[in-house]
């Protein structure tokens, strides 16, 4: 029996926002494999230098990767609200653009990422060892080659939500995640090639996340609601893209901004042992807040679509059943931070002295994830109003001046337990920030009051 497609246009209850959104939150948290997956081969197989390495030039990478998040986001909330509009040949004419542009900029920022490359790892690594900063420099040069494609696959994310197609978006992050997996086994394991393995293997995993899409919405007959056809190059349009998309920008970038702060302090509070340390329990926030940012690009595009077709009923139920998600996922990934402290520490761990540094890291830092999901749930929900500006205040504040004023305090005042609770800290200042741009925005957008949810009033009767 074939399953029916929920449509953007549908009232979404609980149960269908979660069915709708789940594919793009096991989306999001799949794409957190590639990093995982090569740092557990990384630290397991070739050693401390080349996984202190990888960790700390993975923020630069990641910062020229979010071009293609930005586009992608942005572009989905432009599409989506067309889409609510009804014209539809239109909203495909800025879907093949944004495609294009995509991959015209990764080759762009892919060249110019890969010139800076050597002053970038000798800067980060200041404190390092000469061997760690070499081992950055050549994880960084084989990444940056495939930049396209990463971000080709990160746009794509958001475009296949849009296209009511969240489950293939799922399918094809799975296979690049597997793909990823076996080649790091065969590059690393078989053929020796040690860092530049990994490197080589993550690349291999995200061209086919890249590439997988442009295949099936070249087709011309593919059921999905967009397809490639002659682009509707309209700049003005890219660059409101690019501002609807800038928090997702912001947010990825204060992000890696952020991870260099914390390297740079605990190099000088405990050496390579702290950065190892903080990659692994990074490795652990990136999947919770993938569930977060997975689940909230997920139900961006319904946002959009309802925003463009006037419903303003739907947008309050949208919001109030976001808060309630995100409250009800916050409060179960903080109790599974702390179960898990001790056997994820275990993993990744290089030493003793790095296992116990980072089990305490986890416990101290995991409070953080009761508040995440309101900033991020709400830098999304603007991101679809197409308000870039409040959605970019929410990510900046959030992502950037929080998280760096928070850590350099915090490490002034208790050391290495103050860098590790510096996380939580910033996320109540986030969270407070959050909830009044929701209320000063309500009557601008029509969802404050009161829900009038008629369909689950007769499912309670």
């Amino acid at each position: 029996m074939k399953r029916e497609r929920i449509k953007l246009s549908e009232h979404f209850d609980y149960k269908k926002l979660l069915k709708f959104t789940l594919p793009s939150v096991v989306m999001a948290v799949f794409t957190s494999i590639y990093s995982i997956v090569d740092g557990l081969f990384v630290s397991k197989v070739v050693g401390d230098s080349a996984f202190a390495g990888l960790n700390l030039i993975f923020p630069y990478i990641m910062i020229l990767s979010a071009i293609g998040m930005m586009i992608g986001s942005g572009g989905s909330a432009l599409i989506a609200k067309t889409l609510g509009e009804g014209d539809e040949k239109r909203a495909n004419g800025y879907f093949s653009f944004l495609v294009i542009a995509i991959a015209v900029a990764g080759a762009l920022f892919g060249g110019a990422g890969i010139a800076a490359l050597r002053p970038v790892a000798n800067l980060l690594g200041a404190d390092a060892t000469p061997e760690t900063v070499k081992q950055a420099e050549l994880y960084g040069f084989i990444c940056l080659c495939g930049l396209p494609f990463v971000m080709l696959q990160y746009g794509f994310q958001s475009f296949m939500i849009t296209a009511e197609k969240s489950t293939l978006g799922f399918i094809v992050t799975v296979a690049a995640g597997l793909t990823n997996a076996v080649f790091d086994a065969v590059f690393i394991l078989g053929f020796r090639w040690q860092l530049a393995g990994a490197a080589g293997a993550t690349l291999i995993g995200q061209a086919v996340g890249g590439l997988v899409p442009i295949i099936y919405f070249s087709r011309k007959k593919n059921n999905s609601l967009l397809h490639l056809t002659k682009p509707k190059c309209e700049f003005k349009s890219f660059l409101l893209a690019c501002m609807n998309g800038s928090s997702e920008l912001l947010s990825n970038v204060s992000f890696s901004v952020v991870s260099i702060l914390y390297n740079t302090e605990l190099l000088k509070i405990t050496g390579d042992d702290g950065v190892i340390a903080y990659g692994i329990i990074m490795y652990m926030s990136t999947i919770f807040f993938n569930t977060f940012f997975g689940f909230s690009l997920g139900a961006a595009p319904v946002v959009g679509f309802h925003y463009g077709a006037g419903n303003k009923e739907e947008l309050r139920n949208l919001k109030r059943k976001g808060f309630v998600i995100v409250i009800v996922l916050g409060v179960a990934l903080t109790v599974l931070a702390e179960a898990l402290a001790s056997p994820f520490a275990k993993i990744f761990a290089t030493s003793d002295e790095v296992y116990f540094m980072t089990r305490r890291g986890i416990h101290l830092y995991s409070s953080c994830y009761l508040l995440m999901g309101f900033s991020v749930f709400g830098s999304a929900f603007f991101t679809a109003l197409n308000n870039g500006l409040v959605s970019g205040a929410i990510s900046l504040l959030r992502s950037l001046l929080f998280q760096c004023g928070a850590v350099l305090l915090m490490a002034y005042l208790m050391g290495l337990d103050g860098v590790w609770i510096a996380a939580t800290v910033a996320e109540v200042l986030a969270f407070s920030t959050t909830m009044v741009f929701f209320f000063a925005m309500r009557k601008k957008y029509g969802y404050g009051g009161k829900v009038v949810d008629k369909s689950e009033a007769k499912m309670i009767e």
